[in-house]
């Protein structure tokens, strides 16, 4: 009965979008979604504040037997996450695809907020089933509702291709899940996220988890099956982008989080955490080594989303080493860290992501080489897209710094006290390189985009987005300084969406992480003192002085342009040199020849390809070749083999009718 109500409220949702004037699209899908917002965050707010969680649905008789959905901790802060992330997105379209009303069909356009609003849904849906045949119904919904919202540019080749790559790595991942759920309910007699627990107390577990880990894998971007989100993300409109890449990759996290519990103290823990922790240093590492080579907003912010799923897996990993032996405090820290980034990064990816749609509305590109001075003509922009930088960099007081802090503190103390060592130490080292090549890969990105002068006439003419944009924007804006500034605040509701992995109580977990939060929050005010005292010193000493303005110096030119200022391409071309063997390049135009004393007009553009995405795309290319070659057989040209090919269809199904396989 679930199902027939959700097929009609579905309809129903359909119909008010589509019946609604053109111009107020916007605003039926943004009452739909944050009225959803408000009562499932409420709900949520309470359980994180230690009320009583509940059921949501229950329902009989299903495919897998009983299905059932409920709030727990880690439910709940799910939810706050998906409702912040999809207001936000809903509220940032209004500006954003305002030009788009005159160039697309009204219908083009419900569609789009038909399957934005579904897609909000659909995440809650994810999130809140206890698992079984609901979690596969929604799984595969905010599947299709994703890929809708990637094609709104449609009539572009590249989008086409990236939609159609997303499609079919998501269903793959899709098989997987329900080979999972499948093998579950053969062994317990349920196909539920609870029936984990018996499954690998009873039963061979690794096999199992390696399943649920690649299929959930699958839309988190984990590596080596991180290719679809690179071409997904840059092809989608910005608001899709930041939805997908802040809130629906995390579902993905929510599954691993949810098989992660559930081997409880069993010894196929450790090796979980291994895993985990491996799977998270590769990820990272070649996430942020890629986002660093790239040349466009929303391809190196694509990557980054890798990067930070990475730092995510090394705070599970920690966790579940630290308990597997028996060490609460460094569990805790793990995976209080991990939950808290997972927090962290919806809020600064969408911020980012959110400027990289303002970048590419006002300015007709994204490419860094193309970039230059966007910050006077884009003030509130640079601003925000500035404090995004500095929270995805872990820069203080702002909410990166405090995720990573804990995930550090989780390394330390299984290094001080002996156990895991050796994992410990890795993590540690692999997460510090990490945080290195994020802050030379934001800094690039923020340098060449905003600073310097305007390489193109767009750039120099451009002007600050609307007032709805920078609202949106403001949204996760505030959650980023809430986190970092009351760290001991934001941890405490952390701490108890976290019980489902420990069984530590709330008040002693609060009691443990109280004095590095303590000293993170204070260190938050202090710097924040001493940079107001320094401006308001600059402003004193400067107002009895007269400044003059000139130009930049120009290391003994005399005339510098803006061909002289680094491009993203010269900036990071120290790493390129290092990583060649990461990527596959590939160059547009001729470079200025050793011989050329007097050189005429070059362009010159290089592109750094993931050589992973090159390998999947080479194997479903030679697969789809093998498959068309033996289909291709069948084409005899002759009308009684054609009705021989129909006779034995009909055949086998009356078969498998007569032994009751059908």
């Amino acid at each position: 009965m679930l199902f027939l109500y959700l097929l009609i409220a579905l309809t129903a949702v359909a119909a008010a979008i589509f019946a609604t004037p053109l111009r107020r699209k916007v605003w039926t899908a943004l009452a739909l979604t944050a009225a959803g917002a408000l009562w499932c965050s409420a709900r949520a707010v309470g359980v994180l504040a230690g009320a009583d969680s509940g059921p949501v649905w229950s329902v009989p008789g299903t495919l897998f037997g009983g299905d059932t959905g409920s709030m727990d901790g880690l439910s709940a802060l799910f939810v706050v996450i998906i409702s912040v992330g999809a207001v936000a997105a809903v509220l940032y379209s209004r500006g954003y695809l305002a030009h788009c009303l005159a160039e697309k069909s009204p219908a083009h356009i419900s569609l789009h907020y038909t399957a934005l609003v579904a897609m909000f849904y659909a995440m809650l849906g994810v999130v809140l089933s206890d698992g079984g045949f609901s979690f596969l119904f929604f799984w595969e919904l905010m599947t299709v509702a994703s890929f809708l919202l990637i094609l709104f540019d449609a009539q572009r080749r590249e989008v086409r291709r990236a939609a159609l790559s997303y499609l079919i790595m998501m269903h793959i991942g899709f098989v997987l899940l329900v080979i999972g759920f499948v093998r579950l309910d053969a062994a317990c007699g349920a196909a539920t996220f609870g029936a984990l627990g018996d499954y690998f107390r009873t039963q061979p577990g690794l096999p199992l988890l390696l399943v649920f880990l690649a299929g959930f894998g699958m839309k988190a971007g984990l590596f080596p099956m991180h290719v679809w989100l690179p071409e997904a993300h840059p092809a989608a409109p910005s608001h899709v982008s930041a939805l997908m890449s802040g809130v629906m990759i995390k579902t993905g996290v929510y599954g691993i989080l949810r098989v992660t519990a559930a081997l409880g103290e069993q010894p196929l823990l450790h090796t979980a955490g291994v895993i985990l922790l491996a799977a998270g240093v590769v990820t990272g590492l070649w996430g942020v080594i890629l986002a660093a080579m790239q040349n466009d907003v929303k391809r190196l912010l694509a990557y980054s989303s890798i990067e930070n799923v990475g730092v995510i897996l090394i705070g599970l990993g920690v966790a579940a080493l630290g308990k597997s032996s028996g060490n609460q405090l460094v569990a805790l820290c793990g995976v209080t860290g991990a939950l808290l980034h997972t927090l962290n990064h919806s809020l600064f990816k969408s911020l980012l992501f959110f400027g990289a749609g303002n970048i590419l509305s006002q300015t007709h590109t994204t490419s860094l080489d193309a970039l230059g001075g966007l910050a006077k003509h884009m003030p509130l922009t640079a601003i925000l897209f500035l404090t995004g930088t500095a929270a995805i960099c872990a820069l203080p007081p702002l909410n990166g710094f405090v995720s990573e802090l804990l995930i550090y503190l989780g390394m330390l103390d299984g290094i001080a006290s002996g156990s895991n060592v050796l994992a410990s130490a890795a993590g540690l080292a692999a997460l510090a390189l990490i945080g290195g090549l994020v802050v030379l890969a934001f800094t690039k990105l923020y340098g060449t985009v905003f600073l310097g002068s305007p390489r193109t006439h767009e750039v120099a003419e451009s002007s600050e987005a609307d007032a709805f944009r920078i609202a949106a924007m403001a949204l996760p804006l505030a959650g980023i300084l809430f986190v970092g500034l009351f760290p001991r605040a934001a941890v405490s509701a952390t701490t108890r969406a976290a019980g489902f992995f420990l069984r530590t109580p709330t008040d002693a977990a609060d009691w443990l992480l109280s004095p590095p939060l303590a000293a993170a929050g204070r260190t938050a005010w202090i710097l924040i003192a001493v940079v107001c005292l320094l401006l308001w010193l600059r402003r004193r000493t400067l107002r009895t002085r007269t400044v003059a303005k000139g130009p930049t110096w120009g290391c003994g030119f005399t005339a510098p342009n803006v061909r002289m200022q680094y491009t993203g391409e010269s900036f990071s071309e120290g790493l390129q040199s290092i990583a060649t063997s990461l990527t596959q390049n590939s160059g547009q135009g001729s470079p200025v020849g050793k011989g050329e004393i007097f050189p005429a007009a070059h362009s010159f553009d290089i592109g750094h390809r993931d050589r992973i995405g090159r390998l999947f795309a080479a194997w479903w290319v030679e697969l789809l070749r093998v498959i068309n070659q033996r289909v291709m057989r069948l084409r005899t040209g002759k009308i009684n083999h054609y009705i021989l090919f129909a006779l034995a269809f009909l055949g086998l199904v009356f078969l498998l009718s007569v032994f009751n396989a059908i």
